[in-house]
């Protein structure tokens, strides 16, 4: 076989950074080549460089042979590349054919587009691949996977040969990752070449031919995957030995804190996302709920951290620690004993401008520990600064000084763990996506921090679509569809079931789909 991407002393450098450095990496026609990395790896910049996003500071990129310079995407694109994006980028209101041919209109700029024969070809297409969709659906009516087919078939429609997919699994069901697998090994076998960004380890083993880790903007090696095993790709991402997973004694529960009871959602447009949805937490337990995104698991948040939005309503009750907090807002809810990690921490956790230490204290600085006179003190600020960048492994150079934004994913999510789980006399929290976006250094961390936490006699509520940190974490796993718990394992299952991970996935996923 010919080689579909050849990159030779590839360096890119955003001012004094250097995010790609002398990179010289072969990937095969034909072939699904991975790379992995920890955040801020490399892993991201080196694919927008093939895909024209960014131009590189030195090096030579050569695509089947012959040597190209890309200005823009549009560039690669002529070239016969295409990118998935982790977010995908559909527009709701469109059909499935008319987010295909966007950006492409101008080819039918004398007369009408031709939408219905569009249509046709499309499915045709989609059949060659073994897509399963419809071309006349509103993209905002799509599942997730299906989401994700359309821009796979936005790809091809364009005929590219070499795709390039972030993070495909992130917010797929098992079911849809084993779907998504199937089809790339189609294409693969139709000569497409796949160049695939991940960080779950698994599916590199289970889907890629090779794998390239990426280290400090370096390659560190290439290899076939049949020649390696989890644990030794996770040491060379990582530079040390990892734990795959923290190990997680039986939890022995104590007294009730949360109570939901028959709460029930409905959005402003009428909609119903909660129907009867009830569960509870005891103290020193993990309650993990399972579920494919956009079953309720937005809306539980916002009715348990008072973020309910204006016109949306709320029956039911959520008792923590015995008192109703239905109704209350964050600041009172946080008075009761709970915590928050929210699962989109740039929105509603951090300031990515103010420095590390600043954001240390956010949600808390109306402590007495913070405050001298009318202002704050600077001395305690320092000292829970040095305390938490310590215990939890931040990884900053100047926390005083250091803005939030320039750290890594993993990094900014330990600031939010660590600020949250150091709150005074907490009870409950709240984890939603606590590891979304983050390596798997970092995951070790968090997962170390959220166990000994919930050894220390703390309930814990977490929300994540990563089935992997579900099993692994949880006491209890109850699985969310349309609204309400359809599924519970209890504690003696869980226990019994984690033991043949990939068993107990499948299980779960019978019961969230």
């Amino acid at each position: 076989m010919g080689i579909a991407v050849q990159l030779k002393g590839l360096t890119k450098r955003f001012g004094t950074v250097t995010a790609n450095k002398d990179v010289d990496l072969s990937i095969e026609e034909k072939s699904i080549h991975a790379i992995v990395g920890e955040n801020g790896a490399g892993k991201s910049t080196l694919s927008k460089i093939i895909y024209g996003m960014y131009l590189p500071t030195s090096g030579e990129i050569a695509i089947h042979g012959m040597k190209v310079r890309f200005g823009s995407p549009k560039d690669a694109i002529d070239a016969g590349i295409g990118m998935v994006h982790q977010h995908f980028m559909l527009v709701p209101e469109l059909t499935v054919t008319e987010n295909i041919i966007l950006g492409n209109e101008h080819a039918w700029l004398l007369g009408r587009i031709p939408l219905k024969k569009l249509e046709g070809t499309i499915l045709d297409e989609a059949g060659k691949s073994g897509f399963s969709i419809d071309p006349a659906a509103p993209a905002g009516l799509l599942s997730v996977g299906e989401e994700q087919r359309v821009e796979l078939l936005k790809l091809l429609c364009h005929d590219a040969s070499i795709l390039i997919l972030d993070e495909p699994t992130a917010v797929l069901t098992p079911s849809e990752t084993d779907r998504l697998f199937e089809i790339l090994r189609s294409l693969k076998e139709k000569g497409k070449t796949i160049i695939l960004i991940t960080h779950k380890l698994d599916e590199v083993l289970a889907i890629a031919d090779t794998v390239s880790v990426m280290r400090k903007g370096e390659i560190v090696g290439t290899m076939p995957t049949a020649s390696i095993t989890k644990p030794e790709l996770a040491t060379m991402m990582v530079g040390r030995n990892v734990l795959l997973r923290t190990e997680n004694p039986p939890s022995l529960p104590g007294r009730t804190v949360l109570e939901v009871n028959n709460l029930n959602f409905r959005t402003a447009e009428g909609k119903s996302m909660l129907q009867k949805l009830t569960f509870s937490i005891r103290a020193g337990e993990i309650y993990g709920i399972a579920g494919v995104e956009g079953n309720g698991q937005s809306e539980l948040l916002q009715a348990l951290w008072g973020l309910v939005p204006q016109g949306s309503t709320v029956s039911g009750d959520i008792g923590l620690n015995g008192t109703s907090i239905i109704g209350r807002k964050p600041r009172e809810i946080a008075a009761m004993g709970a915590s928050h990690i929210p699962e989109n921490r740039h929105r509603h956790a951090v300031i990515l401008d103010y420095p590390v230490a600043d954001n240390l204290i956010f949600g808390r600085h109306r402590e007495e520990a913070f405050s001298k006179g009318f202002g704050f003190s600077r001395k305690s600020i320092g000292e829970n600064t040095k305390k938490l960048v310590a215990d939890f492994d931040i990884r900053c150079d100047n926390p005083s000084r250091q803005t939030l934004g320039s750290l890594s994913g993993g990094n900014q999510q330990k600031v939010v763990l660590a600020r949250e789980l150091s709150r005074p006399g907490i009870s409950f929290i709240i984890l939603a996506q606590p590891t979304r976006g983050v390596d798997i250094g970092a995951i070790e961390t968090i997962h170390r921090k959220i166990i000994e936490a919930r050894r220390n006699g703390i309930a814990i509520l977490l929300i994540s679509s990563e089935l992997e940190e579900i099993i692994a974490l949880s006491t209890r796993i109850g699985c969310i569809y349309n609204g309400t718990i359809r599924h519970e394992f209890t504690l003696e299952e869980t226990a019994a079931k984690r033991m043949d991970e990939d068993r107990f996935r499948r299980e779960i996923g019978l019961h969230i789909t």
